[in-house]
């Protein structure tokens, strides 16, 4: 009688990004963020949905779910909230009698919230649940998927339990942590707090710091340096804590943090000055140094030649970019689903290697365990037209000899594709799965797409989709960035020389001068966050590119993820359908059926769905 498979469920829960994953024998079975089932971006609590799901796609029965592992241990986080309340008190109070009643109602529980959850579904309770700690699930996120046998580890974020940094070093399935960094010294919590103070969300608008840096200038490092964080050659370093509002507050900031920066934060979706550029610019300088400060020591101290890296800090794709350029390690790889979400898939990858002395699997000629990081649901070709079917809407079903040619034809000829196919992807990038994609090498469809589709600030750039081949013809020295976690410069020979504007520019026309052949791609500042296409990973996308090359000579297109401003990306083909009728999107790819916007019956909801998107 063989041995039944041993299943983990790992789940990340309570702070953002709440998610699932399921693993069998070490392999990843499935893994998605609570987020896309509940249409509530960044989801926190218990992810129900995504623990259904991930157990209905590995068919759990009754009984054989073998262990729960959580990604983090909450009574120690908890004894941290407590212990920093009481070493800042009185100030404070209303953030302890807000935050401290939802622990002890809810988080304290959790873990008996999953079992009860689990035995109501008809799954039946875990044979074991097991408590991983944050970084170290961080950290095994990151090593035991990637390509390498030894790495030195880096996890970067806010906070876990009381570690905000951890330098680790893995070998074959072994793991072990080195050094930390603790809290309330947070490269984290620093971004953030800048994050906060040019009037964007913590935990969602860092991306739109890192791209509003390219249009300022570094006028505020000397300030940070002087007055906010004193950083050490080996990358440890401590915050003026006198700056910060965090500890005690409901605040990041405080009044002498405004006091360095010229006044007080900027109120959210009001218009964006020189100095919040310029602040943008200063401490994404400051963060790329201490995390190249950071890689050094890794390297000295491990004596690795590989890096991996996972936790938030780790999806500032800029500064992974310049830490790969920097020739410190022969090659890094980074956890697509690097911030808390991933935490669930390394908390049990961890359970079974570290803790269960299992091996990791051979790659067998995968380039890493990830699967392209396509871990979430997918929909069958009947439920797709059944759904069309009845509600009327008008379609086309294209074969396969067909697909890729059309697609790429919609695109040559500027018009917007919202792809929809196979299995959603797992982390905040859309890697060609649910994605929009357009024509890279029109001037108007970056601020066509930011404004009309996504719904979001003129200012942001859009990353570019390559062909792996293609990719030393436009970026001028990273290759292979499968997991669209890498910035690059676009290729010298492709730029048209357009100077630097002047400081008091209007921001909507520096976005619209065009800067190289290929300029909705071309940040201001000449670079791109770049994903290549290997066949390996993703065939049907190489397909289309490929169609799109041989009708235009570009193997290059712009993607971004199939969402809108303040939603997560789509899940269902009726998430899909609507965000599609209620854009700018031309043609809608669900599997191989094909929707025109023109074609399809009146959009009956009202005008003031907009209202939900905050627009300018």
């Amino acid at each position: 009688m063989s041995k039944r498979p041993f299943n983990i469920l790992g789940v990340s829960a309570l702070y953002h990004d709440s998610a699932a994953c399921l693993i069998r024998d070490g392999e990843i079975i499935a893994a998605a963020q609570e987020e896309r089932f509940s249409r509530k971006k960044g989801d926190s609590g218990l992810p129900v949905h995504a623990m259904r799901w991930c157990l209905n796609e590995g068919e759990i029965k009754r009984g054989e779910i073998d262990l729960v592992v959580f990604f983090e241990k909450p009574l120690t986080k908890f004894l941290r909230l407590l212990r920093t309340h009481t070493a800042v008190a009185p100030r404070g109070l209303k953030s302890f009698l807000m935050g401290v009643p939802i622990w002890l109602k809810e988080k304290a529980w959790s873990p008996m919230a999953i079992e009860r959850f689990l035995e109501r579904e008809g799954f039946g309770r875990p044979a074991a649940f097991e408590f991983c700690e944050h970084h170290l699930s961080h950290a095994a996120s990151a090593f035991y998927p990637s390509p390498f046998e030894e790495a030195a580890v880096l996890t970067i974020d806010g906070v876990g339990e009381w570690t905000s940094t951890a330098l680790s070093v893995g070998e074959g399935h072994d793991l072990r942590m080195i050094f930390e960094q603790r809290f309330p010294h947070s490269l984290g919590m620093l971004y953030s707090a800048f994050t906060y103070f040019t009037g964007f969300k913590v935990n969602s608008g860092e991306y739109k710091l890192m791209g509003l840096a390219p249009y300022g200038e570094p006028r505020y490092v000397d300030t940070i340096y002087e007055h906010i964080v004193d950083v050490r050659e080996d990358g440890s370093f401590r915050l003026n804590l006198d700056c910060f509002g965090y500890l005690g507050g409901l605040k990041m900031t405080n009044d002498k943090f405004a006091e360095l920066f010229g006044g007080p934060a900027r109120a959210s979706e009001s218009e964006l000055t020189r100095r919040e550029m310029d602040i943008a610019r200063s401490i994404q300088v400051v963060t790329e140094e201490i995390i190249l400060k950071m890689a050094r020591y890794a390297r000295a101290v491990s004596g690795k030649p590989y890096l991996v890296l996972a936790g938030g800090c780790a999806l500032n794709c800029v500064a992974n970019g310049k830490l790969k350029r920097s020739g410190l390690f022969d090659d890094i790889w980074i956890q697509p689903a690097a911030g808390d979400a991933g935490g669930a898939l390394g908390a049990a990858l961890y359970s079974w290697h570290a803790v269960r002395d299992q091996p990791r699997s051979p790659l067998n000629g995968q380039p890493d365990r990830m699967k392209g990081a396509f871990l979430g649901p997918s929909f069958p070709e009947a439920q797709i037209q059944q759904y069309l079917d009845d509600r009327g809407y008008v379609y086309r079903r294209l074969t396969d000899e067909e697909w890729a040619d059309y697609i790429a034809e919609r695109i040559a000829a500027n018009k917007v594709v919202g792809l929809f196919r196979g299995r959603m992807e797992f982390g905040p990038r859309a890697l060609c799965a649910r994605s929009i994609l357009a024509d890279a090498r029109s001037p108007e469809t970056q601020s066509f797409l930011n404004l009309a589709t996504k719904f979001r600030e003129s200012f942001r750039p859009f990353a570019p989709v390559v062909l792996q081949e293609d990719a030393h013809e436009y970026f001028e020295e990273i290759f292979d960035s499968p997991y669209m976690l890498l910035v690059d410069q676009v290729k010298e020979e492709r730029l048209h020389g357009a100077e630097r504007p002047s400081p008091d520019t209007d921001l909507k026309t520096w976005v619209n001068i065009p800067r190289s052949d290929v300029p909705a791609i071309t940040h201001v500042d000449n670079s791109a966050r770049i994903q290549t296409i290997d066949r390996a990973r993703n065939p049907k996308m190489h397909d289309i590119l490929t169609a799109f090359k041989e009708k235009t000579g570009y193997g290059i297109m712009v993607n971004t993820s199939f969402n809108v401003r303040s939603e997560p990306i789509v899940c269902t083909p009726e998430d899909a359908y609507v965000c599609f009728m209620r854009t700018g999107m031309d043609t809608l790819v669900l599997e191989r059926f094909v929707l025109e916007k023109t074609e399809q019956p009146p959009w009956t909801e009202g005008d003031d769905w907009r209202d939900r998107y905050e627009l300018d």
